[in-house]
């Protein structure tokens, strides 16, 4: 069986009751901070800034890696460009410039 009495005086009650108050009041206006909209889209807005700022910090680490790639086809590891690898691209380049270069006349003749 649990002890009902209580060995508090009267003024010692009412100072716990006191202190109850104030937690549960500090409480409330915690509670009334948490839900009030300016917090909510706050908290929002930092959720999507976090969300956009990891989502471009992995694009960037993307686009860098592939560019090293594309650039370690084409330069050496002194930075000497590799004409063995350079020439036939940029000849493919040219002709497919000038494919459509010569398909776009013959539409307008």
């Amino acid at each position: 069986m649990a002890d009902t009495s209580d060995t508090r005086t009267p003024a010692q009650i009412e100072a716990d009751i006191r202190r109850r108050r104030e937690v549960l009041a500090e409480t409330l206006d915690e509670i009334g901070v948490r839900v009030h909209p300016r917090t909510i889209v706050g908290d929002a807005k930092a959720k999507v800034v976090a969300n956009v700022d990891h989502t471009l910090g992995r694009a960037y680490v993307g686009v860098n890696r592939a560019v090293s790639d594309v650039k370690a086809r084409f330069v050496d590891e002194e930075g000497t460009p590799r004409m063995e690898r350079i020439v036939p691209v940029a000849l493919v380049v040219v002709g497919v410039v000038g494919l459509l270069a010569l398909g776009s006349r013959r539409r307008k003749s």
